[in-house]
């Protein structure tokens, strides 16, 4: 069983569900549930895509690198993580050393499903949503595998589904 200081880190591409699945995650084991993404917001008072705007992915990523250090080196947490976390080499050393990593994988279809109204995604302000998404997925498909304890697929899943099949998992380590 994991124990109430194991720490457990949602990592996978945006619209996967790791915010939604993180808070009911956190709920069922009594942990505090963390997102790295608002973290930054709440601590800069602006919002990713102002920070994307202002300072270019450049400055966002090491914002981010100082956030992901910080928060895995809590106890008893369940941190949700942008996208891009994993881009990192040390974010990825971090995550894999600090607690249990689930990979929530989804195809680029219910990506673009669960994406399309949201205006906070500033990697997906492009002529080509789909292309971009296809492409990021590319690149970081190979490294949430690579660090990930356990991978699950989200496709067609509520987030409370999701949540269970991580909780049956944890139960049987």
């Amino acid at each position: 069983m994991l124990s109430a200081h194991q720490n457990i880190f949602l990592i996978g591409p945006m619209g996967a569900g790791k915010t939604t699945v993180g808070r009911l995650l956190a709920q069922t084991l009594a942990k505090t549930f963390l997102d790295s993404d608002r973290e930054i917001e709440t601590r800069t008072g602006a919002s990713i895509p102002l920070i994307f705007e202002l300072e270019g992915e450049a400055g966002f990523r090491a914002r981010e690198k100082a956030m992901i250090d910080e928060l895995t080196r809590r106890d008893g947490v369940v941190l949700a993580t942008g996208g891009g976390a994993i881009l990192d080499p040390d974010n990825r050393r971090a995550l894999a050393g600090r607690g249990l990593v689930v990979y929530l994988e989804t195809s680029v279809d219910e990506q673009l499903r669960r994406t399309a109204r949201d205006e906070n995604r500033p990697l997906l302000r492009t002529a080509d949503p789909r292309g971009r998404l296809e492409e990021l997925l590319r690149i970081r498909a190979p490294l949430y595998r690579e660090i990930a304890d356990l991978t699950v697929n989200t496709d067609g899943l509520l987030g409370r589904r999701v949540a269970a099949m991580i909780g049956t998992h944890l139960a049987s380590l």
